[in-house]
This record gives C-alpha cells, structure tokens and sequence, in this order.
C-alpha cells in the first residue's frame, strides 16, 4: 500500500523527475507562467513554492542549496532571489496558481497553466485577456454587418417584381 507517500512519480524515474521539476522552475522563473500537463503542474507547485521560501530567507545557505536543487542555473537562481521573492515578503505561502485550461488537442491529456499569484501578473493577464477578447469582437461585428444586408437585399428584389 502506498500510505504516506506523498511524491507524485509522473512515470519517470528520480533523476528525471527532479531534473524535470528543475527545468520546469527554471522556464516558471524566467517566463512568469508556462502551460504543461496538470499532473506536472501538481508536482511542480511545492517544488517552485520551497524555492520562494529559500529565496524570501535570502541566506547565502539558502542561495547553495537553490542553486544546487536548479542544477546550476546562475540567472534563475539571481532573478528569483532578486526579483520574485520580494513580492512574496509578505505572503505566508501560496505563490503559485493553477489554471485548467482544458484537454490537449492530439492525446486529450489535461492542460494547465501554472504562474505565480501577484499582483503584476495578474494585471498582465487580465489585459491580455481583454486584448484578447477585443481582436475577437470586430470578426462578430462584420457578421452582423453582413446579416443586415441580405434582408435589404431580398426586399429590392420584391419591389422590382411589382
């Protein structure tokens, strides 16, 4: 029976999996959110959120042991101390979200967004979602547009008959 163990294995073996986890807090540092399967954003979220919690102590101890957990990655390991820990100084946990975004196309596998919970990003994808929904509305106005023409045209058509 599997009774408290909580590790979440992804069918990888432990090198792969933690080499994985890192690559994916790496691209999750540098971009500010990244789209994978949501099984990984599970297993990543406790993996980036020890990560922040190093990074809010800000020890030289807790930079080695960051350094060591991201294989190496000097920038990463600078910009999450430098950059991202800070917002989270007054937060006591939580700094990650996950958004489900539906099943992937080719094998209907779960996808998810997984960034950080702050205020600037949520104001980015706020806009960009209003962006995006205001490059989708003119399409709908030439429909109507054009709906509104026909009618027009099947009436000439009647008086030209009388």
């Amino acid at each position: 029976m599997r009774h408290r163990k909580k590790t979440v294995k992804l069918g990888r073996e432990t090198q792969h999996r933690e080499s994985m986890l890192a690559n994916m807090t790496c691209s999750l540092i540098k971009h500010n959110r990244i789209k994978t399967t949501l099984p990984k954003a599970k297993a990543l979220r406790p993996f980036a959120e020890k990560m922040v919690t190093l990074g809010k102590r800000g020890t030289l101890h807790d930079r080695r042991i960051a350094l060591a957990r991201l294989d190496g990655k000097v920038d990463e390991v600078q910009k999450l101390f430098a950059e991202i820990a800070p917002r989270f100084k007054e937060r006591q946990g939580g700094y990650t979200r996950i958004l489900k975004i539906g099943p992937r196309r080719s094998d209907a596998s779960f996808m998810a967004y997984i960034e950080w919970v702050d205020e600037a990003a949520s104001a980015a994808s706020d806009s960009t979602e209003a962006a995006n929904t205001a490059v989708s509305e003119p399409p709908k106005k030439e429909a109507e547009t054009k709906k509104a023409k026909k009618p027009a045209a099947k009436k000439k058509a009647v008086k030209e008959d009388k």
